[in-house]
């Protein structure tokens, strides 16, 4: 070739500056700047091959080869700069930089820094600063490109150390094909595609449907800008106002799309000048147009995402989710704080029915709901990252999580309480209904006590003599007895706050008058009677030992006292005046026989008994150390009282046996 004479002065002052520290004679290097083998055309040359033939005056270009020399070269220089600038945003994570991308790789350091970054792995290098080791290093990069299985076409370890433009454009474009475009995958794709027709498949895609926007290659299609807009409208429409871009100017396109994909993290690979030509560089967009979609949100293999078409849509409905869920659950934590539970049994089993239900049927349902929020929000999650979407305060799984706690702590609580209140009024239901049938059994007591006096009543009437007495008494033990249990009862529901209390009291208190009225007609009807026998007024006697020794003396409460009507107030123990049975001695009339006195005494003693009987009924017990005091000293005046009523019963007794 032409370009293999010269003067050789010339030649060594035409090499790099950088060959001036190897002891290389000037004949190496102009050999090694020739053109490879096959490589005849001129605009293959080098640029440093094409300066000596003009200088030479051996040019054999026209015209039209210089044209698109000139082409050439600024395509050169776009993929340079570009390239350069790929490789710094990776060299910065290892606080590398280059400036010159055919000088600073030649010693093969920052190479292998790259392809470090790049891969993950470690690789080994040669410390010294001689040729040898630069070829040296530049070496142990092609061989790792080679193990990855990469194809290096005519590339040397030589052509890198001596800065050849070409082969070094064409060793990067190697690198980001293999480390950057042949990871792309597309909806759509085939196997034979190419890593180039995946990215303009995806590019399609992408900007399907906007309108003055067409992708058919990797250079004039982009030329406008709108394309990259585009893109970057279907991530962030927030960021880009497409109808001011089919008003601007492509250089204002393109700035505007460069810029706000830097605000994106997508590293400005390009310049709007570089991009504004009749046919902008296909390596350089390409490289980056893949940048973008590297640094876009992307669906993983296998998971469930949303595209970018339907992240509004998937959006609204998480923020509804979210919004409604909060809502049940706040409403509801609400509920179950509430410990104002109703007295009634019913009403209270009702509620507990109710809080049953909640917690086996609403709570898995939320559960499930819950679960969608946090399926969603995981969709959602990178398009958040991104910054496609700007998650207000609240609205974050582990937020509806945190409510969803206080609300199942306060279920627990609810429950806690909840439970024992209806186990209580279950309790108080079953007194009630004992109650009830203590009632029922106490006025058929009396109901056969009265038909019993009734007839004694008439057989007085007719002179016979009466027959029902020890039957008579009975029943108004056993009616006393039921209204001593009838008494607890209804003081357990009081204290209770039994719903129906008050009525069960007014049944009570019913039955208690009817008894005190029998009591009364027993009194006047066996007091008629002329004519009593030893047994009789022995069964009289014997009826009142036994109310006395059944207990029925005991305070009936105080409550229940005052829910019988009587007139007045309560009377305090203090206020009591306690009456001394009348000795039978002050009965003795000489108008009347013995037995008359006799009867007469008994009934005396009766009274007494009912007397003592209605004035422990109205006493209270105290509520406090003074008052119990007081009542206390009250009691034993009455012990007092029944232990003197005892030695009368004993007087009664003898006049029985005589």
């Amino acid at each position: 070739m032409s370009s293999s004479s010269g003067n050789p002065s010339l030649l060594c002052s035409m090499s790099s500056s950088a060959d001036v520290s190897d002891d290389e004679d000037c004949s190496f290097k102009s050999g090694s700047a020739s053109p490879a083998p096959g490589d005849t055309l001129p605009w293959n040359l080098p640029r440093h091959e094409r300066s000596k033939r003009k200088i030479h005056g051996r040019s054999v270009l026209d015209p039209a080869e210089r044209a698109v020399l000139r082409i050439a070269d600024e395509r050169d220089r776009v993929q340079k700069k570009t390239f350069t600038k790929w490789i710094n945003q990776h060299l910065l994570k290892v606080r590398k930089h280059i400036n010159d991308l055919y000088e600073d790789l030649r010693d093969g350091h920052n190479l292998i820094s790259l392809l470090e970054v790049l891969s993950g792995d470690t690789l080994p290098r040669e410390r010294g600063r001689m040729r040898f080791h630069r070829l040296q290093n530049v070496q142990i990069a092609l061989d790792y490109l080679k193990r990855r299985q990469v194809k290096l076409v005519n590339i040397r370890n030589d052509d890198i150390t001596d800065g050849n433009p070409k082969l070094t454009l064409g060793l990067i474009w190697t690198i980001i094909l293999h480390f950057q475009i042949s990871e792309i995958h597309v909806t759509g794709e085939s196997e034979d595609m190419t890593a180039k027709e995946r990215l303009l498949l995806w590019s399609k895609q992408i900007t399907d449907g906007y309108v003055g926007v067409r992708c058919d290659n990797f250079t004039t299609s982009w030329r406008d800008g709108r394309l990259f807009n585009a893109i970057i409208h279907k991530y962030r429409p927030d960021l880009v106002d497409m109808s001011r871009v089919s008003a601007q100017t492509n250089r204002s396109n393109l700035e505007q799309a460069f810029s706000v994909a830097e605000q994106l993290g997508v590293a400005r690979l390009l310049d709007p000048e570089d991009m504004d030509v009749q046919s902008p560089d296909e390596k350089s967009v390409i490289t980056y147009v893949s940048t973008l979609y590297d640094a876009f949100p992307k669906v993983p293999d296998g998971v469930d995402g949303v595209s970018p078409n339907d992240v509004d849509i998937k959006w609204v409905e998480y923020q509804n989710m979210i919004k409604y869920l909060s809502q049940w659950i706040k409403h509801n934590v609400a509920v179950m704080s509430n410990r104002s539970f109703p007295n009634n049994p019913a009403e209270l089993k009702a509620l507990y029915t109710q809080y049953i239900q909640f917690k086996e049927h609403e709570i898995p349902q939320k559960e499930n709901e819950k679960t969608k929020i946090q399926n969603l929000y995981k969709m959602l999650e990178m398009w958040i990252e991104f910054g496609r979407i700007q998650l207000p305060p609240g609205h974050h799984p582990n937020d509806v999580e945190k409510e969803w706690g206080k609300l199942i702590v306060a279920m627990l609580e609810r429950e806690k309480s909840l439970r024992p209140e209806m186990e209580r009024l279950e309790m108080l239901q079953q007194i009630a209904n004992r109650v009830q049938r203590d009632c029922v059994n106490g006025e058929d007591k009396l109901a056969l006590a009265r038909t019993a006096l009734q007839s004694d009543a008439k057989r007085l009437e007719s002179g016979i003599q009466f027959m029902n007495e020890a039957e008579i008494a009975s029943y108004l033990v056993e009616c006393e007895n039921i209204l001593r249990q009838q008494v607890v009862d209804i003081q357990i529901l009081l204290d209770g706050k039994f719903p129906f209390a008050d009525q069960l009291v007014q049944r009570v208190s019913k039955l208690r008058d009817d008894l005190l009225t029998l009591r009364a007609e027993c009194s006047s009807v066996y007091s008629q009677s002329r004519t009593l026998s030893t047994e009789q007024t022995k069964m009289m006697i014997s009826g009142i030992t036994q109310s006395l020794n059944s207990g029925f003396s005991q305070s009936i409460n105080s409550s229940l006292t005052s829910s019988i009507g009587q007139p007045g107030s309560l009377m305090h123990l203090k206020h009591m005046q306690i009456r001394k049975p009348l000795l039978k001695s002050l009965l003795a009339d000489p108008n009347m026989t013995e037995e008359e006195v006799n009867m007469k005494y008994v009934q005396d003693l009766l009274n007494w008994v009912e007397e003592m009987q209605l004035q422990l009924d109205r006493s209270e017990w105290g509520s406090d150390l003074p008052t119990v005091e007081m009542h206390l000293e009250n009691h034993k005046g009455v012990h007092r009282a029944i232990e003197e009523f005892q030695m009368s019963l004993k007087d009664a007794k003898l006049s029985e046996v005589s």
